[in-house]
C-alpha cells in the first residue's frame, strides 16, 4: 500500500477523529478517549505536530505531538501521542511511516527530545528508550520512554498538556488553570 504522509489540514479533522476512534476501540492500552485528547490539543491550539497517513482509501493513520514541560529542561520537549492506524492497515508499516516523520519534523523544529507512555516493542525501534532522568507520575516506568535529539542533561518531572487529564476524566475541555501530569495510556 502507497503512503503519503502530510500534515493535516482543516477538511480532516473529522476523519482523523473517526480514524483514532477505530484504532483504539479494541485496543489493549487506550482510555477510550484518544480522540477527545486530539481535539482539546487541537481546541488549546498546542497541537503543534498532527500528521495523516494517506492511501487509495483516504486517511488511514494519524499522529499528533504537543509540547510538553520537562521541569529542569533548557529547551522544546514534546509528548508524542496519540499515534493511530485504521485496524484493517495496522501491522503494514504506515505507523513506523507516520513516526518517522513526526520525528524528523520534530528535530527540524529544533526540539531536544520527547517523551512518550507508550508499547516499548513498538517504540525502542525508532530510538525510544527508558529514560530514568524524565519521571511522568503515575505512568509505569517501563512504558515511559523517550528519545534525545542532542545530548543534554534535561531532567526532572514531565508535565504534559492539561487536554490528555481531561481526556482521561471523559472531559471535553482541559480544566482552566489546570496542569496536567499523565497522559492516557496508548499502544
Amino acid at each position: 500500500m502507497a503512503i503519503h504522509i502530510r500534515h493535516e489540514e482543516p477538511a480532516d479533522i473529522a476523519r482523523i477523529s473517526e480514524v483514532t476512534k477505530l484504532a483504539f476501540c479494541n485496543a489493549a492500552h487506550t482510555c477510550g478517549r484518544e480522540h477527545s485528547l486530539i481535539r482539546g490539543l487541537r481546541t488549546s491550539g498546542v497541537l503543534t505536530f498532527s500528521l495523516v497517513a494517506l492511501s487509495e482509501l483516504g486517511i488511514v493513520g494519524h499522529a499528533a505531538a504537543s509540547p510538553v514541560t520537562v521541569m529542569k529542561a533548557s529547551g522544546d520537549w514534546f509528548g508524542v501521542g496519540p499515534v493511530s492506524v485504521l485496524p484493517d492497515c495496522q501491522r503494514q508499516g504506515i505507523g513506523s511511516q507516520l513516526m518517522i516523520s513526526l520525528l524528523e519534523q520534530m528535530r527540524t523544529h529544533g526540539a531536544r527530545g520527547c517523551v512518550l507512555v507508550g508499547d516499548p516493542q513498538f517504540y525502542t525501534r525508532f530510538g525510544f528508550q527508558r529514560d530514568d532522568l524524565l519521571v511522568v507520575p503515575e505512568a509505569p516506568v517501563e512504558v515511559t520512554l523517550s528519545i534525545r535529539f542532542h545530548p543534554c542533561d534535561d531532567h526532572g518531572t514531565v508535565m504534559f498538556h492539561p487536554a490528555f487529564l481531561a481526556a482521561l476524566a471523559g472531559q471535553e475541555q482541559p480544566p482552566m488553570g489546570h496542569k496536567s501530569t499523565s497522559p492516557p495510556s496508548r499502544r
